[in-house]
């Protein structure tokens, strides 16, 4: 399945513009991820844009959030790695996340937030006013963004990246695609 393969299914079950621009950030983060270690951008960025392929469904029951999301994607063809690395970002499940794909999207998940986050409080409202200095101090912020789980970003760990490192590389995924998220 190509990108607009990918993308049309993903608009078929999903029509919250603002779940539709998470999977969008989360899909730009997942492929600067897969360039800076050499993965395949393409799987990756299919993992990042279809991972909340069943919220609508799902989002009264969060237990079903991810296996049903893994079961469309299986029916539609998508790749073993990226139907897996679906089930798995959602931890309510207790799977193992096991390849740098699942341990990557079980990190990239709630960091978009956390910079969306970022950009609406500054005056400007755009990510380009945001910098990963901003965002560090926010992140030791409990009541910043709060739905935005520290300990999920924080296994950034566990794909060899500091916070630091995370950050900045998310952020400037998030940046290239400032007009589609309107920021």
């Amino acid at each position: 399945m190509d990108r607009e393969q990918a993308y049309r299914e993903l608009t078929k079950r999903v029509k919250s513009p603002n779940l539709l621009k998470h999977m969008l950030a989360t899909e730009a983060v997942m492929r600067e991820l897969a360039r800076h270690f050499g993965e395949d951008e393409e799987l990756w960025g299919l993992a990042g844009l279809l991972h909340d392929i069943d919220y609508d469904e799902t989002k009264d029951d969060p237990r079903k959030h991810s296996l049903i999301g893994a079961e469309i994607l299986e029916k539609l063809g998508l790749p073993a790695e990226v139907v897996y690395a679906v089930k798995v970002h959602n931890e309510a499940h207790g799977l193992p996340r096991k390849s740098r794909l699942d341990k990557a999207l079980y990190a990239v998940d709630p960091l978009t937030g956390l910079i969306v986050a970022g950009a609406l409080i500054r005056p400007e409202k755009k990510l380009e006013a945001v910098t990963v200095d901003f965002l560090l101090n926010r992140f030791h912020e409990k009541s910043f963004a709060r739905g935005a789980k520290r300990e999920q970003i924080a296994a950034c760990s566990e794909i060899g990246l500091t916070l630091e490192e995370f950050l900045a590389i998310a952020l400037k995924a998030m940046q290239e695609i400032h007009e589609e998220l309107g920021l």
